[in-house]
């Protein structure tokens, strides 16, 4: 087996202002990680971690079911580790998920829209089980918690140990980064509360993409993560963010110069609600978990086209 050489490290943390008077946000630019997302903190990780239990070993298949971050993420760790990997989406992702997982050599399979990523998990189950492949399981795999507990956190603390955050701020798909980030953070930062930022449709307008939760937001889903219960939380604040503000916000975002997808949209924007809710001066955290070329066919580009 090759070795790895992932560098899944040292992402900036950068306070962003879109107006003179809106609040600080500190935001950490998680689309500068390898593949593009903050989903190679989680591959990087979880591979290692059975790498080390021997639960991956040399000639193993590894299948995960994304709708497409994770997915790159682990099409780029397994090429640079001699594995193969084939990924279980539902159809309707945009074309350039697709694309960037097939370059790195992985191959994809494709389940029923209707059936979303639930079903996509399903299907990467019984093909598992048919191959004898190692699954990542992103929704239920601690080391997916633990990826950001240990590092992104980890890397926010180091950036601004100074700082103690009253807010951590994170839309919800597997749930990993929300769960981690303010299991890393409350240490230091006693009075953090956590923001579950949730995309909400207000309009039938916008044409929708699969996968999601709210139908603009990819990898913003609702119910399946098993890494991250509200009822565990209970100083969770919910903000709910329409989704059209998400996406003009990541559309602003862009024009600033931060070449981001519509989840850094909606954790933004869901992070100054937040503030205007705390009131006072408060540090706010979130991420921008992944990079713009994966939207390219997407409405978020309509207005450059």
């Amino acid at each position: 087996m090759k070795s790895a050489f992932l560098n899944v490290a040292g992402t900036p943390l950068i306070e962003v202002r879109l107006s003179p008077d809106a609040p600080r946000v500190w935001c950490k630019l998680e689309y500068l990680n390898p593949s593009g997302s903050t989903k190679d903190r989680i591959a990087s990780h979880i591979l290692q971690s059975a790498q080390r239990t021997g639960l991956v070993v040399p000639g193993q298949i590894v299948i995960e079911a994304s709708s497409g971050s994770t997915s790159i993420a682990f099409a780029l760790a397994c090429a640079q580790l001699g594995l193969r990997f084939i990924a279980v989406m539902p159809e309707g992702v945009s074309n350039e998920r697709v694309l960037m997982i097939r370059a790195f050599g992985a191959e994809v399979r494709f389940t029923p829209n209707a059936a979303g990523v639930a079903g996509s998990i399903a299907e990467a189950e019984r093909l598992g089980a048919e191959l004898g492949a190692f699954l990542p399981g992103q929704f239920a795999n601690p080391d997916n918690t633990a990826a950001h507990q240990i590092h992104t956190a980890g890397e926010i603390e180091q950036a601004q140990p100074d700082v103690r955050f009253d807010a951590v701020v994170s839309g919800v798909g597997t749930g990993g980064t929300l769960a981690g980030l303010y299991a890393g953070l409350r240490k230091r930062s006693p009075g953090l509360r956590p923001v579950l930022a949730r995309p909400v449709a207000i309009s039938e307008e916008l044409d929708a993409e699969c996968c999601s939760f709210s139908s603009q937001i990819p990898g913003v889903i609702d119910g399946l993560s098993k890494l991250f219960k509200p009822a565990d939380y209970p100083g969770l604040l919910t903000i709910e963010v329409p989704q059209e503000k998400a996406i003009e916000t990541t559309r602003l975002l862009i024009n600033r110069g931060f070449p981001v997808g519509p989840s850094s949209g909606l954790n933004y924007a869901a992070a100054v609600m937040a503030a205007e809710h705390l009131g006072g001066e408060p540090d706010i955290v979130t991420v921008f978990p992944d990079r713009m070329e994966r939207y390219f066919s997407t409405m978020l580009f309509a207005p450059w086209r």
